[in-house]
């Protein structure tokens, strides 16, 4: 990612706010002037005090003046902060939100190359990071720029340029120490930020996982997997901080250096009358002032340059593009009817080389069901894949209502789809929540209508809380069937003209799928049906079925047909009767 293109990802934030900066810094600078005062004043007062006849009133003027800066400071110091420090937390905002909207538009596979933890550690961690940057990273460079300048000009003007020169001696040996330990530092801390995201990953991928994990008994090995992860961890900012932890020391030793010089050639000056007292004692509270912004600047440099690896780590995120784009479709085809056709289609997953599906045809008017059936990793969510435009088609071509799929507006496709993953994810809110999905225009008469026909409604009273039960995260506070058919209702309170059940059925009983089924034949009263199961109980009222493997059709018909020709779906129909009747005498028995 080139600079101008990393410039960008801030540039539309910069162009509203720059006013805000402009204040900070222009107090900022202000700030530093009427600091540069005191110890002018201080070196007038001490000057004032060594005469015979001390004039009181003087002194008193002098000592009004150095209230007068200190309030004056105090309030320009508040000005800046509020504007370069407020600000800085606005771009943070910013960032987090630009960075939200981007990971809803990246594609699928982008997700299944990235682990939860790293794309947590963009959105907390390096954000944080550049925020710092652009706060108290600015707001300490543009400080020990004006205090330097301002103190350097003073020193050798109102004091002495020789001295001031002499006393200046270290400053070149600063400067290449920050230059040399800040990039250190900044590929350090980017080593850091990696280990984080796995550390982020592991702790999300364990509680995520803490019921199998406890099933199995595998607390003691998780806690060696995180262990050796949180040494990497360590390790890696112990290295950090071994070199970050070298700049201020070496900067204050130099500037150690400068004060010997000071004392030992300022003294010398004083006791010439070359200067008086009062200006050596301002010389060296200019130097103590130049001390505090420059020290630390290793602290700054720090975090300009841990700011720096945060941004080029975001830069990598923005600047990764979905190939699922509106580019080419029609803005005017805003309805979908329900026709689908595919022609001679066949797909590889980005990286693979092998085809998930081959040659795929077919033809399913509105109002008709298709039912898939199949081992796992046969075709048949890529298939859904493919109608969601998860993925773009490679190959042949999809339709709807004759129209290429890639002629609909994405909003307009997924809007008129009604689907049921196989992984039926819930969002740790309420089940009303989760069944309109924070879309506050369904009633709730429509909510509790659906789910009466996905078969969950007698389940929902039952809660202690009815509809506004808080289900936890990812639903971890139902079983894997009431989950189910809270995913179905969502599907069905949109109204949609083609509705697609990815085995969705896979974790009721017989008898709770039987009556889901038979919703279903009013819920797709002229509208369009795909249900992919492994049972043929949850097809076999299909209009067309057809059976799948490696990614091809080899079979194709209704429940009647296939069976008539004693194929791959003929077996799996005996096979999945004869276990049925097992399980029945079974129960049966005493």
């Amino acid at each position: 990612m080139n600079r101008k293109d990393k410039v960008r990802v801030i540039s539309d934030f910069l162009k509203k706010h720059w006013i805000h900066y402009i204040v900070g810094v222009v107090f900022l600078v202000l700030t530093t002037f009427v600091q540069n005062l005191a110890p002018r004043l201080l070196g007038m007062i001490i000057d004032a005090l060594r005469i015979e006849n001390v004039d009181k009133e003087k002194i008193l003027i002098y000592l009004g003046m150095m209230i007068g800066v200190a309030i004056v400071a105090f309030i320009t110091r508040y000005i800046w902060r509020y504007f370069i420090i407020g600000n800085s937390r606005n771009l943070e905002c910013y960032l987090r939100e630009r960075l939200f909207q981007h990971f809803q538009t990246l594609p699928v596979q982008f997700y299944h190359q990235r682990k939860t933890g790293d794309l947590l550690a963009y959105a907390i961690n390096d954000i944080s990071a550049v925020r710092m940057s652009f706060g108290p990273g600015l707001a300490h460079i543009v400080n020990a720029i004006g205090v330097c300048t301002v103190s350097i000009l003073a020193m050798a003007q109102t004091v002495s340029f020789k001295l001031t020169t002499l006393s200046l001696l270290p400053i070149p040996i600063i400067i290449f120490l920050m230059i040399k330990i800040g990039g250190l530092v900044r590929k350090r801390f980017r080593i850091v930020q990696e280990n984080f995201a796995a550390i982020s990953d592991r702790v999300q991928e364990n509680i995520s996982g803490i019921r199998v994990i406890k099933s199995y008994v595998q607390e003691k090995e998780e806690v060696l997997k995180f262990d050796e992860l949180n040494e990497k961890m360590r390790e890696s900012n112990i290295r950090m901080i071994r070199v970050s932890s070298m700049l201020s020391p070496m900067i204050e030793l130099c500037f150690g250096v400068s004060f010997m010089i000071s004392l030992i050639y300022g003294s010398s000056l004083v006791k010439n009358n070359v200067i008086t007292l009062g200006d050596f004692v301002a010389f060296n509270g200019y130097l103590t002032m130049i001390i505090k912004p420059v020290t630390s600047i290793g602290r700054v440099i720090n975090i300009i340059q841990k700011g720096m690896a945060s941004f080029r780590r975001l830069g990598e995120i923005f600047k990764v593009r979905s190939d699922i784009t509106d580019e080419s479709s029609d803005s005017s085809l805003t309805a979908i009817n329900g026709d689908i056709e595919l022609k001679d289609l066949t797909f590889s997953y980005p990286g693979s080389e092998e085809a998930a599906l081959k040659n795929i045809n077919i033809k399913l008017s509105k109002g008709k069901t298709l039912g898939i059936i199949g081992k796992t990793g046969s075709g048949k969510t890529t298939l859904v894949n493919l109608l969601l435009r998860l993925y773009n088609v490679e190959r042949g071509k999809i339709l709807i209502d004759g129209r290429d799929i890639n002629d609909y507006p994405l909003k307009t496709l997924r809007e008129h789809i009604g689907y049921v993953p196989q992984d039926n994810f819930l969002f740790s809110a309420t089940v009303r929540e989760n069944i309109h999905f924070f879309n506050d225009m369904y009633s709730d008469e429509e909510i509790e209508k659906s789910a009466k026909l996905s078969c969950i409604y007698d389940n929902i009273m039952d809660f202690t809380q009815g509809f506004d039960t808080m289900v936890g995260e990812r639903g971890t506070n139902l079983s894997g069937g009431q989950k189910q058919r809270i995913s179905i209702a969502r599907a069905i309170i949109k109204n949609p003209a083609i509705l697609i059940l990815d085995d969705a059925l896979s974790a009721v009983d017989t008898k709770t799928e039987e009556k889901i089924i038979e919703h279903f034949n009013s819920i797709l009263n002229g509208k369009t049906g795909i249900i992919i199961a492994h049972r043929i109980s949850a097809i076999k009222h299909a209009d067309e079925i057809i059976v799948m493997d490696h990614g091809e059709i080899i079979e194709r018909g209704n429940h009647e047909e296939l069976l008539g020709k004693k194929g791959i779906y003929y077996d799996i129909f005996h096979e999945q009767f004869r276990e049925e009747m097992r399980k029945k005498v079974d129960n049966e028995a005493p």
